[in-house]
């Protein structure tokens, strides 16, 4: 197969670990004989600080001609501490997610057995946690109508879903829950929000046409403290932007590091696939930033083009990088790797998952394994 993938590395540890993503998608093109061609352009921060603005056009342009985006991170502190501040590099994704109509976000939660001493969380409540949040990425409050009085006094943001945007992220919920453990929970807040309402009427109706899938409800309160007390109760997670945002960075810390959580953001005709955490400016240079998020939503952009041997010949080079706890200092304070020997490893094991037991004793004293 041939892919153009338009590569926005961003700001902060961005471009550094989305360097690790491209190469594990390139020892694919080898191991798999695909061609991958990657196209760069400027997003957030950088791109302000080039262009003035967060989203240049020929970005967009690249992004909306190209099969498939590969988003790195975006952020910097002279935006973040600055609220005055009238363009900011946030802007320039959500213009990227509307433009490009993508308005489903889907984010894998999973508590790998190796790392389960690492969470915050105990043992015997994360175990087993397999989970697959679809958040709706272009509606509700954060594309709703803004207003602030003149006074600077009073300020209101409005939270708007129609039918027909409910309905098409909730059939790829369903569809999803079909291929996994057959059971959907929609998170809302209909007890008191008249969209949440919208939401549950509209999915319920849905449901009726996944008859094999299981489909219960929870206020978004209760789901927070669910997803503490007992993540590995769910399966499918459905909800709107603000909740999904909400919940989906809760569930980061049962993995015990938010630089393992990759997703997918898709639409009719366009996709993106990024790393969850910011840009992280403090880490930046020094070759300690996680890039295995990023690499397993390379995996994803894989998954997306139904090439799942591939994507599953990554994910495996991720298990073992993680049983053999050759990680970065957020997994391994003791002798960690850079973000670079991680990303090496992982293309060594994909080329060469069957002639490792040197490659791994090399890694482990710090020697490429690239020859």
């Amino acid at each position: 197969m041939k892919l153009e993938i338009a590569v926005l590395s961003g700001d902060g540890i961005g471009p550094e670990v989305t360097t690790q993503a491209i190469k594990a998608l390139d020892a694919i093109a080898h191991a798999f004989d695909h061609t991958f061609i990657f196209k760069e352009a400027l997003v957030g921060a950088i791109a302000i600080d080039k262009t003035g603005n967060p989203l240049p056009d020929d970005t967009l342009q690249l992004c909306a001609n190209t099969d498939a985006v590969l988003f790195g991170a975006i952020g910097d502190p002279k935006y973040d501490n600055d609220p005055s501040a009238k363009v900011r590099p946030e802007q320039g994704l959500l213009r990227l997610r509307k433009e490009l109509g993508l308005y489903a976000n889907i984010r894998p939660v999973k508590a790998y057995e190796t790392l389960l001493d690492k969470s915050p969380l105990k043992r015997e409540i994360i175990t087993g946690t397999d989970i697959s949040i679809y958040r709706e990425l272009t509606g509700g409050i954060y594309f709703g109508r803004k207003h602030l009085n003149e006074e600077g006094t009073v300020a209101s943001d409005l939270c708007e879903y129609s039918k027909e945007e409910i309905e098409r992220i909730s059939h790829l919920a369903f569809k999803a829950a079909q291929n996994r453990r057959k059971k959907l929970t929609l998170v809302d807040k209909a007890n008191v929000l008249e969209s949440s309402r919208l939401w549950r009427k509209v999915v319920t109706e849905i449901a009726t046409a996944y008859e094999d899938v299981t489909l219960d409800f929870l206020f978004v309160d209760n789901a927070a403290m669910q997803m503490i007390l007992n993540p590995s109760q769910f399966d499918v997670i459905l909800t709107e932007n603000m909740f999904g945002d909400i919940i989906s960075d809760e569930a980061s810390v049962i993995g015990g590091s938010i630089g393992l959580l990759a997703s997918a953001s898709v639409g009719n005709t366009c996709c993106m696939f990024e790393p969850i955490h910011g840009s992280y400016p403090q880490a930046t240079g020094k070759g300690i930033a996680n890039p295995i998020a990023a690499i397993l939503s390379a995996a994803m952009l894989l998954e997306h083009f139904n090439l799942i041997d591939e994507a599953n010949s990554i994910k495996n080079a991720v298990e073992k990088a993680l049983e053999l706890n050759l990680t970065t200092p957020d997994l391994n304070n003791i002798n960690p790797l850079t973000t670079e020997k991680v990303g090496d490893f992982i293309y060594d094991y994909i080329l060469n998952p069957e002639d490792s037991n040197m490659n791994f004793e090399n890694i482990h004293v710090g020697q490429s394994t690239i020859i």
